[in-house]
């Protein structure tokens, strides 16, 4: 399987679970679809997920100056994936730690 690259615990993602707690997001492969989707987090943590909104994000070129000079690179592209679930279900992604 392999379609979840990793859950998404940032500042933005972390408001979003607080204001409706069945909301979660997840980096995916930039070819998985939504049911492929699904199917695996409903798989990896037990749930019944109701919805799935996914969106693509491009890579940004950047650029910084240093002593040794300019410095190009790339930040790379993905997709996010969040998934609504059913009432009652939640998913506790620090429960390993």
């Amino acid at each position: 399987m392999a379609i979840i690259i990793k859950p998404l615990v940032t500042e933005k993602m972390t408001k979003i679970t607080e204001k409706q707690n069945t909301r979660f997001g997840f980096v995916v492969r930039p070819d998985a679809n939504k049911l492929e989707i699904k199917k695996e987090v409903e798989a990896l943590y037990n749930v019944t997920v109701l919805d799935v909104n996914t969106m693509r994000y491009a890579g940004k070129s950047k650029s910084r100056y240093t002593k040794a000079g300019l410095l190009k690179g790339r930040t790379n592209a993905y997709k996010k994936a969040i998934v609504t679930l059913k009432e009652g279900d939640t998913i506790d992604f620090y429960s390993n730690i």
